[in-house]
């Protein structure tokens, strides 16, 4: 897409972060989400985790004024697979093929491999927010248009930008995460007396279990690391994805420099056993969410993963008061260690006027079987019935801001 000129703005396309400067990026209104910062997305490109290798392009949309300063943006990519977004349209991708079209090249905007809810409209403080983010919003499908793309796909925006997106001819799909609400806890005990007794007593079981077999967990934080504590980290994150049968995209590189740009908000928990690290996991935090990512265990220890994944970050988060703590996609065992159920979403432009009436027939079947079913899961959760009431608010949990 060429650049663009409106009477107030300037839409433009980058090829790469490197073509904006770091403090005009950050000057962004984010809120402290970790995932859209400059360093976080630059190291992704300067190390070539995001990279056409795995399908990833950057086509960063940028909204300048007429002095050509950077006052919105948003985090885009041409894709060329579905892989490493974590909202599946491989189905979409098989009909839209079948019909005799290419579903690929697409667009997203998403913060690679994070599965995590945050602002997708990027726009600086002193501007009309409403006005800069409608004109990402445009820019985006004149994207589609202009060069012929099947679709444009908003993933994980907070709650206040998916609505708006719903007035700009966007689909919109619900998702349903765990997550965990800090109730102003004292303490995890504190948080174990809001449960009843049957899920506490387990919760209390899997912590003695992994202090049982000789395990000590320690918490450190990025700046605290040196390169071989990383190499012991991708070490473990390699295991992972060999284990799964996955494609590693990350490597020690790129965990050295987020180290050394944003160590103040990575925190790595490494599990020791017998003088050895076993296992670690790597959790990210803004101004009031953590957020779990990474997890890699060399041996099987019963309640590990629990251990190193959740409690721990429930505890990091009483401790510093932190409102909530994302671990990640999937996992309805989370529901029974008091994460809650709650609804993200995504945003979704499909160029096809058939296609797309499909795709809104899909939602229109999808979403309410989605929301019962976000509905239903908070039966599992553990808390106490006067202390129930207190989860009925997954409002909360997806931040409502415009930042």
């Amino acid at each position: 897409m060429p650049d663009t000129k409106t009477s107030q703005f300037q839409i433009e396309v980058g090829s790469s972060l490197a073509e904006v400067r770091s403090e005009d990026w950050n000057a962004l209104s984010h809120n402290g989400n970790p995932f859209v910062r400059y360093e976080f997305l630059s190291a992704l490109e300067s190390n070539q985790c995001v990279a056409p290798e795995y399908g990833w392009h950057p086509y960063h949309i940028l909204l300048k004024d007429n002095e050509n300063q950077l006052i919105a943006a948003a985090p885009t990519y041409l894709k060329t697979n579905s892989y490493g977004e974590f909202v599946f349209d491989f189905q979409w991708a098989e009909a839209y093929e079948r019909s005799g079209a290419d579903y690929y090249p697409k667009l997203i905007c998403a913060a690679p491999f994070t599965p995590a809810t945050g602002p997708r409209l990027l726009v600086r403080e002193d501007q009309d927010y409403d006005q800069c983010a409608s004109a990402l919003l445009s820019a985006a499908i004149a994207v589609v248009d202009q060069k012929n793309i099947s679709s444009m796909h908003w993933l994980f925006p907070i709650k206040d930008q998916a609505e708006l997106m719903d007035k700009h001819n966007y689909l919109r799909r619900m998702g349903c995460q765990y997550i965990w609400v800090n109730d102003d806890y004292k303490d995890f005990e504190d948080f174990l007396s809001n449960c009843n007794s049957k899920k506490r007593k387990n919760m209390r079981r899997e912590r003695k279990r992994v202090a049982e077999q000789n395990i000590s967990l320690s918490v450190h934080h990025g700046k605290e690391l040196e390169e071989k504590d990383w190499r012991d980290v991708i070490g473990f994150y390699l295991d992972t994805f060999n284990r799964k049968w996955g494609t590693p995209t990350l490597n020690v590189e790129f965990f050295c420099e987020i180290g050394r740009t944003m160590g103040d908000d990575i925190i790595i928990v490494f599990a020791t056993h017998e003088g050895e690290r076993v296992a670690c996991s790597v959790m990210l935090k803004s101004k009031d969410t953590l957020y779990g990512r990474y997890w890699g265990c060399h041996e099987d220890f019963h309640s590990l993963h629990f251990e190193a994944c959740y409690y721990q970050g429930i505890d990091y988060c009483i401790k510093h008061g932190l409102n909530r703590f994302e671990p990640g996609a999937q996992g309805e065992h989370k529901i029974a260690r008091g994460f809650i159920p709650t609804p993200t979403w995504s945003s979704h432009y499909i160029r096809d006027e058939n296609f797309r009436a499909a795709v809104a027939q899909f939602l229109k079947q999808e979403t309410p079987l989605m929301e019962k079913r976000c509905e239903a899961l908070q039966t599992f959760l553990p808390f106490r019935k006067e202390h129930q009431q207190n989860t009925k608010k997954p409002a909360i949990i997806i931040e409502d801001q415009k930042s």
